[in-house]
């Protein structure tokens, strides 16, 4: 890649992550440049052996990492550990924590995804590295927060995204409308965004906690809640409840729960999303509908009576959809009126747009013939290259590398042969 470094070159991370949540999020944090150092078991993170797999695929608990130009992980391994390198540190064994400490030591923040009380109980508390260095911003992303900030009655309930999802109002949301007499029902979103959205946020706060640290000297502690996370995410879930018509929303089905028309209608040959909620938006769809009557019918007249009447403003968008291709309708309504097809994973990846904006990256993969592609980095600087610059580390890869950075041997100790004070 060419432009120079990342924005974030100069934050050293050392991410304990495992899974999807974490890893995703110290990944936006090394797509903006910054020196992520994958710290793992030694059995490695419980993601590498996910699917899709290599040909060539060496568990790593069946011997080291790379033998023979193997490959120790599968896509979703690699897709969110890119841009990182790697170390494997038991760290229920003495040398090897007594190594970790040494490398918060030198860095900005330390990322850990574990159970609360799991790196307390190992010796790596946050109050423990904090001691040996007070600027550290230590970084903890947990399915129901930690006690630190506030401690919830399940925090020692373990979570994945379906919990984030489903505890957090997302998967009340979704799903067909008519489902209002189910309460508790819903559906998960097809993205994990109850990993990816807290994983965000995470990435947020360590640079904010970061700023804050080189401005006044102070590390300190902070957490994002997966669920809380979530709630988040449903700001319109809380806006709505939150008010004096205390109005529960349903599932939201195809289309928006108070804009119309605003939703996934179905065309000849799929589905395709028209949103004209404003009066100027609304006056062009009813001309090319062949329907310029409703710009001034009681019914569709303005905002307030297309929300009343949204059934039959869903039925006759849906009418003129379904008499049209997808490449019709948009070409009709582009650039007037926001519209755009339902893309599967072969439309994204053929989209002239997807190639403009970088959005497909290439990184070799051992073993690999061909390079794979993986998603690349949304954020885009004018002065600052972001994006893929490394594919995921084999386990404990960058061992030497990454110890003769920071001052130590083989064996974690300083290379001047002095314990460091």
């Amino acid at each position: 890649m060419s432009g120079g470094p990342g924005p974030l070159s100069d934050l050293v991370i050392i991410d304990c992550t495992m899974a999807l949540a974490g890893p995703f999020g110290s990944a936006i944090l090394a797509d903006l440049g910054a020196d992520v150092i994958k710290v793992e078991p030694p059995a490695g993170d419980m993601s590498r052996p996910s699917p899709p797999i290599p040909e060539d695929f060496i568990h790593p608990a069946r011997g080291k990492a790379g033998v023979d130009g193997g490959c120790d992980f599968g896509g979703y391994f690699g897709s969110i550990n890119r841009n990182k390198r790697g170390i494997s540190l038991d760290l229920k064994d003495d040398a090897d924590r007594e190594t970790f400490l040494r490398l918060c030591e030198q860095a900005d923040a330390v990322l850990e995804n574990m159970r609360a009380g799991v790196m307390d109980r190992l010796g790596l508390s946050y109050e423990t590295i904090r001691e040996r260095n007070p600027k550290i911003v230590y970084a903890a992303l947990r399915g129901f927060g930690d006690p630190r900030t506030g401690e919830s009655p399940h925090s020692d309930w373990p979570a994945f995204d379906i919990v984030a999802q489903a505890m957090g109002g997302f998967a009340h949301v979704n799903g067909p409308r008519g489902d209002d007499d189910r309460p508790g029902g819903g559906y998960p979103g097809g993205a994990s965004v109850g990993d990816l959205f807290p994983g965000t946020l995470m990435a947020l706060g360590v640079v904010a906690g970061v700023h804050h640290a080189r401005r006044t000297g102070e590390g300190q502690f902070m957490d994002v809640a997966m669920v809380d996370g979530v709630n988040l995410l449903c700001e319109s879930v809380f806006a709505n409840y939150g008010s004096s018509l205390r109005h529960q929303l349903p599932p939201r089905g195809k289309h928006h729960h108070s804009l119309s028309p605003f939703g996934i209608y179905d065309a000849k040959d799929g589905g395709v999303a028209v949103a004209a909620p404003t009066p100027a938006q609304w006056e062009i769809l009813c001309q090319e509908m062949g329907r310029p009557d409703l710009v001034e019918d009681e019914r569709t007249k303005n905002f307030w009576s297309r929300r009343e009447n949204r059934e039959f403003v869903e039925g006759v968008v849906s009418e003129w959809t379904g008499a049209h291709t997808r490449d019709e309708i948009v070409e009709a309504l582009a650039g007037r009126v926001p519209c755009g097809p339902v893309q599967t994973a072969a439309d994204i990846f053929e989209s002239p747009h997807t190639a403009i904006r970088e959005m497909v990256a290439e990184v070799e993969l051992p073993g690999e013939n061909e390079p794979v592609r993986i998603v690349g980095s949304p954020i885009k600087y004018t002065e600052t290259k972001t994006g893929v610059r490394r594919r995921a580390p084999l386990l404990d890869e960058h061992r030497d590398e990454i110890l003769a950075q920071f001052g130590l041997d083989r064996d974690g100790q300083p290379r001047d042969g002095q314990p460091k004070e």
